[in-house]
């Protein structure tokens, strides 16, 4: 085992501090306060499926895609810590106006998933790897595994694994692992990327438990909300204590920094997801979507798209950014806070290794690439 790496001698308990490329990714993801503040723009059949529609083809037009993903970046990373890219239509329309002082997430996953009556299987997009991501000079891997706790054993084991791998090979380059879970219904037969607005909290938090075990080497969770968006009540109100007492079981499950998705929800609704989830101690957002959507109704008329980004798709952004800075939880707070924050198995903010024997304790990095 290398030196580096964040298990124990036993290979199941984590060591007290994560390791220094997984913690600079980390920062590098986050403003100087600790603070998340990302946009996604990986999103495919969000993006492709109304494009096809509008131009009436079988698949939505390469350029197109690109085109919308290139607006959207130009408008928002400059106000966005850090911006999550697909490396197909985004990364190469986009990475020179990203500026480089924003982080770089690269998603790992394909779109396509297999779908069967015992539940959804991720797979890789093809020919791409968590080693690529690092080369190509990506400050952390994204993943987004459909599961739910009452799938198919087979289907469970599928999404493990294939989770579990990837943790390792985040391990092996010391790169930050982002992972994002969905719960989805059964009944869809589509690549559907849809919040499941029959969703049960238990299943969320259930979900997000298993995979907070030491053994997938998840860094970041990327986590939707335990209820509906949409039913997510006012702060403050009647029925937030409820909810609230949720979004906290959300944040104790998942143990580490942790940020919110917007699964498509609409502005109001996903600052009221905020409100709760910062009180339980997320750390920021990863969002697409809530910031975006509105915007892409204009397509194809580009320049109607970037103006409305440009004037209320950055105000929504620094609205949600005022509400990070009020109310999240900062990252060095979050990594203390780890698993067992008073415990041997805590993460702490600083590295594995540090101090004047680095270059002798810190591994290199070995073992073959795998996905």
């Amino acid at each position: 085992m290398d030196e580096h790496d964040p298990r124990g001698a036993d290979g199941d308990e984590p060591m007290t501090r994560t390791t220094p490329g997984k913690l600079w990714g980390m920062r590098r993801l986050a403003d100087d306060a600790g603070f998340f503040r990302m946009t996604a723009l990986d999103q495919r059949p969000p993006i492709m499926n109304p494009i096809r529609e509008l131009r009436r083809t079988p698949e939505a037009p390469d350029q197109d895609v690109a085109a919308v993903k290139r607006v959207i970046a130009e408008q928002l990373a400059p106000v966005s810590t850090a911006v999550l890219m697909d490396p197909i239509w985004a990364y190469s329309a986009c990475i020179d106006v990203i500026p480089p002082s924003k982080g770089l997430i690269l998603t790992l996953e394909d779109h396509r998933f297999a779908d069967g009556t015992g539940g959804r299987r991720s797979r890789n997009i093809d020919d791409w790897s968590v080693e690529k991501i690092r080369r190509i000079g990506g400050d952390a891997v994204k993943v987004l595994a459909w599961y739910r706790p009452d799938a198919a054993s087979d289907v469970i084991e599928h999404q493990k694994d294939y989770v579990r791998a990837i943790g390792d090979e985040c391990r092996r380059l010391d790169i930050a692992f982002v992972f994002e879970l969905l719960v989805y219904p059964f009944a869809d037969r589509g690549n559907d990327y849809e919040e499941d607005p029959a969703k049960r909290p238990e299943l969320v938090i259930d979900s997000v438990r298993t995979f907070a075990d030491p053994q997938y080497g998840v860094d970041i969770f990327k986590l939707e909300s335990p209820i509906p968006a949409k039913e997510v009540p006012e702060p403050g109100s009647s029925a937030s204590a409820e909810v609230q007492a949720l979004f906290d079981a959300l944040g104790e499950a998942a143990g580490r920094p942790w940020v919110m998705l917007s699964a498509g929800a609409g502005k109001a609704d996903f600052k009221r997801v905020l409100h709760h989830a910062f009180k339980a101690g997320a750390s920021g957002f990863l969002a697409g979507r809530a910031i975006w959507l509105d915007a892409f109704g204009h397509f194809p008329d580009l320049d109607a798209m970037a103006a409305d980004l440009a004037g209320d798709g950055r105000a929504y952004m620094e609205d949600l950014q005022s509400l990070t800075a009020a109310a999240a939880r900062p990252l060095a707070e979050a990594l203390a806070y780890g698993p067992g924050a008073d415990s041997p198995g805590a993460y702490a903010p600083g590295f594995a290794g540090a101090g004047f024997e680095l270059p002798r304790s810190y591994g290199g990095m070995t073992g073959s690439s795998a996905g």
